[in-house]
């Protein structure tokens, strides 16, 4: 290769050694600079190569000069993302259940771009969640995406809506029937994505299961049902509804043992107001979606959180709660 032929790129690979090779506990000295540029097919000298780095510089890089007796050492300081900030992402990434595996590996190894390949080394650890189960179906991905275009760009969105049957295949809900809505906001709840939607037709907003919808389509039609959307306080929406489903809004008091008041404070939020009752307890009033998931909830603490107001949401746990034993004992019977 002729000399010098590679001389233009010599800004870009230098930028390319000092980000991928270096950090603070990998830096390099100017011989093994050269000897990098030189694997390049770039010939360089110092001074060039001191002018380059004061360019980086100027560009944005934070290009560290460091002495060591006689020599002179160099790397890359800050970046865009620190190295903490790219394992909380990866830890992101590897815990979330709708990204499938093979999307899971994609991202990461993008993610290992943004930092030094000495420091990607760290970023090669799986993170292990109790129960964890990555989605297989990798539309999701472009469910979303598609979705985001939707919001983006204020239009109403087409999709088939389905259920995994006993025998683990789709049974797609209403025949088969083609939903139209207009998207308002994506949800996250319960490690899924949900579509926040308003259905002309019912006059109400519903939110979807976004793993549960296929063939989602774009619409030319603008999107309606803006005034009732903006009229909801959107956190208070979802930490309403648990597993996101809907029921009938209702003010409830619940009677809590003490050591439930921080579970109380992540469902709900810190302005709810807890009072002292009788010795290890405390009740609390919120606004619930009464559902039995709800009520699933509730059961999940042993008894240690119960409703004590209004009298007919009592009556529709107790009901709840004799149907599963009722159950139970046909079952054991």
């Amino acid at each position: 290769m002729p000399k010098g032929s590679n001389q233009k790129m010599k800004l870009i690979c230098l930028a390319r050694i000092m980000t991928e090779q270096t950090d603070e506990e990998h830096a390099i000295t100017m011989p093994e600079i050269i000897k990098k540029l030189n694997a390049y097919g770039i010939e360089a000298n110092r001074k060039s190569i001191y002018d380059d780095l004061e360019l980086l510089e100027t560009l944005g890089y934070d290009i560290i000069k460091e002495r060591d007796g006689a020599r002179t050492f160099y790397y890359c300081g800050s970046r865009e993302f620190e190295i903490a900030e790219v394992k909380f992402l990866v830890d992101a990434i590897q815990s979330s259940k709708f990204i499938t595996s093979r999307k899971t590996s994609e991202l990461i190894k993008k993610l290992e771009t943004l930092v030094s390949v000495h420091q990607a080394k760290q970023l090669e650890r799986e993170v292990y969640v109790t129960g964890r189960i990555k989605n297989m179906d990798e539309s999701i991905y472009y469910s979303i995406d598609t979705i985001h275009t939707a919001l983006n760009e204020g239009t109403k969105i087409s999709f088939r809506y389905f259920h995994w049957n006993v025998e683990g295949k789709k049974e797609y809900r209403r025949d088969g029937a083609v939903y139209q809505v207009s998207p308002w906001a994506l949800c996250w709840d319960d490690e899924n994505y949900y579509l926040v939607a308003y259905d002309s037709d019912a006059g109400i907003l519903k939110h979807y299961r976004v793993d549960k919808m296929s063939n989602i389509s774009l619409l030319s039609e603008k999107r309606d049902g803006g005034k009732l959307f903006k009229e909801q306080d959107k956190a208070v929406y979802t930490k309403k509804r648990f597993r996101m489903f809907d029921g009938e809004i209702r003010l409830v008091t619940l009677k809590c043992r003490d050591y439930l008041a921080n579970v109380i404070v992540d469902q709900f939020g810190r302005d709810v107001r807890m009072r002292k009752a009788e010795d290890g307890y405390f009740t609390v009033r919120v606004d619930v979606a009464v559902s039995n998931q709800f009520f699933g909830w509730l059961c999940s603490f042993g008894g240690d959180a119960v409703v004590l107001q209004p009298e007919d949401v009592r009556e529709k746990m107790k009901t709840l709660l004799t149907q599963v034993s009722d159950a139970q004992n046909n079952q054991n019977g």
